[in-house]
């Protein structure tokens, strides 16, 4: 069977939690993953999905899955793609399964009239760093990735004026 990407289906979401937690150990952050397979099937499949799949699949099963959502750029006023995670399981690496998850979702920004289509690396991944400069993509020099979790988060949420 050749390679085929389609887009993921509920019977997917333990393969792609699999994956997820996969990607997160090879990331040093295994222990991070607090998805379950049924957050998963919530987000990628309720009745209006705000999370995307598409998986890569090959005669082995399942091989890769590119997880991402809808953006909002006000400078184009358009919107884009954000790829949150790409993994191909290491075993059916050098296949062109990645660039082919990546095709598609150029597809898809193509298809639709999106612009952009961004996602971020970790600076230390410089495999992935050079697989992605060989598509033609560009780094964000001079921007700086913040995040809000935890205390923090409900620390700030709790300053928020009423309702």
């Amino acid at each position: 069977m050749p390679m085929t990407i389609r887009e993921a289906t509920t019977a997917d979401a333990p393969e792609i939690l699999a994956m997820v937690r996969e990607l997160a150990e090879y990331e040093r952050s295994a222990d991070e993953v607090q998805a379950s397979t049924a957050d998963l099937e919530r987000a990628l499949f309720s009745p209006a999905p705000a999370v995307h799949c598409h998986v890569v699949e090959d005669a082995q099963g399942l091989a890769g899955f590119a997880l991402w959502f809808v953006t909002f750029s006000t400078w184009t006023g358009r919107h884009g793609i954000y790829l949150e995670d790409l993994y191909v399981r290491p075993g059916q690496r050098g296949q062109g399964y990645g660039r082919a998850l990546l095709a598609q979702l150029a597809h898809v920004c193509v298809d639709r009239d999106y612009r952009r289509l961004e996602w971020s690396v970790l600076d230390w991944n410089v495999d992935a760093i050079g697989f992605y400069r060989r598509l033609g993509s560009q780094t964000k020099d001079g921007w700086t990735v913040h995040r809000l979790h935890g205390s923090a988060l409900v620390e700030l949420a709790a300053s928020a004026p009423p309702r």
